[in-house]
């Protein structure tokens, strides 16, 4: 499907990837190969023209289809017709079993115009669609920022197939098809900064950058992104996504000024639009505080502490991953932060859960018989936790969840649990990696630089 362009690779061992060393994804290259492969094409475009004939039946048989793209599509045909945006509670072209605010910019309102030319159920098996293809890019771009080497997963020698699998298979993750059924976008923004980070930016592209400022337009969790640029070294790039950003918001204010203006100087604060920010589908630390604590007060500004707390702690792992040449790595560890510190992070919202279960699935084969259930144990939890669905069967809504047992409580974390495992994880190898560094520095022949950064490639 996808070609990877490879960097005459040096003779360093272990994880350490030397900045030119890893290997580049060539979109150009890779979509004339697809082009030649009829069969992976139609394999590929299987899901979308799914989405897009349910969306055709479902507006022939009136069925009620993607809450959110709903929205999305009544925003842009709000925009059209000069009425006011945030007004209100709800938009007059929302159909009744949608009856939501709209929360995003005004500059979302604009991108999202191409949805008010269709009716609003096929405006959802286009947002599918595309959602399907973003999925596929996220999986390719994710194989081909990982490092190969001897006795790796035989998978990654076909990466068109492995994409196609991974494809399919994570239409079963609770965060996907959950994005894909409300119609919402989550896929898609990520779509936009894997290809940014990972792809333009690493190839020095003019463009770099400009993707994740849209991004962070339509919403404004992704500006977390700007500062992962700048920590990396990327100074255009993340000055060319916060002009991008900037230079969209402006627009508006050209286009709708009332809109604009009512929303960065109300709407934005007003968390209540949003919903209420301890229901369970919320697993942020701003979620689990105000559960936990039965709607204190001060618990939304106890999770801005905590999460400003684990800040230096967030920046020092992926400033490591990226030095190391795992700029994947680097940029799961900021995904995740965002994650967990946004005041709001409905469980669609974790759909990098893609990339990371990518990750670990693509390594275990490269475990020694002494750690693979320790890998098994870590990939099995992250992929169990984001099927099961323990979200959805737990006592929710009508503030059931400020009454949760204390085994309640824990399981309605499970999304929280998993960077808190993968910290905990990644802690223990570099402790235990240390010690051993320090073990060989006392024996004869001296430390081994080597044995300090992994053998094993592992993040």
């Amino acid at each position: 499907m996808w070609r990877v362009v490879k960097r005459p690779m040096s003779t360093t061992t272990g994880s350490e990837v030397r900045p030119g060393d890893e290997p580049f994804l060539s979109l150009r290259a890779s979509l004339g190969r697809l082009s030649g492969r009829p069969r992976s094409i139609a394999l590929l475009a299987v899901l979308p023209a799914l989405a897009v004939v349910a969306g055709v039946l479902g507006w022939l048989f009136d069925w009620r289809l993607g809450v959110d793209s709903a929205v999305y599509r009544a925003g842009a045909l709000t925009l059209l017709q000069s009425d006011p945006l945030y007004a209100g509670n709800t938009l007059g072209s929302e159909p009744w079993w949608a009856l939501l605010p709209f929360t995003y910019p005004p500059a979302a309102a604009l991108l999202f115009a191409p949805l008010a030319f269709f009716p609003v159920q096929i405006a959802w098996g286009v947002v599918a669609a595309v959602s399907f293809l973003a999925l596929a890019l996220v999986v390719r771009v994710t194989i081909a920022s990982l490092p190969r080497q001897e006795g790796g997963l035989a998978l990654l020698a076909s990466p068109a197939r492995i994409t196609l699998v991974f494809t399919i298979v994570f239409f079963g993750l609770e965060p996907v098809w959950r994005t894909i059924f409300l119609g919402q976008i989550n896929i898609i923004l990520m779509a936009l900064v894997v290809l940014d980070v990972l792809v333009l930016c690493r190839r020095d592209s003019r463009w770099g950058g400009v993707l994740v400022g849209i991004a962070a337009a339509v919403k404004l969790t992704p500006l977390i992104f700007i500062p992962h640029l700048l920590f990396t070294g990327r100074k255009w790039d993340a000055a060319r996504a916060l002009g991008t950003f900037a230079c969209l918001q402006a627009l508006m204010f050209v286009i709708a000024p009332s809109d604009a203006v009512r929303f960065w100087t109300h709407t934005v604060f007003n968390q209540g639009r949003i919903g209420p920010m301890h229901w369970a589908g919320n697993q942020s630390l701003n979620g689990l505080l105000n559960r936990v604590t039965d709607l204190a007060p001060w618990s939304s500004v106890a999770a801005l502490g905590v999460g400003a707390l684990l800040a230096p702690f967030a920046i020092w792992v992926m400033v490591r991953f990226h030095r190391r040449g795992q700029h994947l790595y680097a940029l799961l560890v900021t995904a995740f932060y965002a994650l967990l510190v946004s005041p709001v992070s409905w469980s669609h919202h974790w759909v990098w859960a893609v990339p990371l279960i990518v990750v670990l699935v693509v390594r275990l084969p490269e475990t020694s018989p002494v750690t693979a259930w320790r890998r098994w144990a870590l990939a099995g939890f992250v992929i169990v936790v984001f099927v099961s669905c323990v979200l959805l069967v737990l006592p929710n809504g009508r503030n059931l969840e400020l009454h949760w047992e204390f085994w309640q409580f824990v399981l309605g974390s499970a999304y929280l649990l998993v960077p808190v495992a993968l910290a905990a994880t990644l802690g223990v190898r570099w402790l235990a990696r240390r010690e051993r560094a320090v073990e060989r520095a006392g024996a004869p022949g001296g430390s081994s630089r080597a044995e300090e950064r992994g053998q094993d490639g592992s993040p």
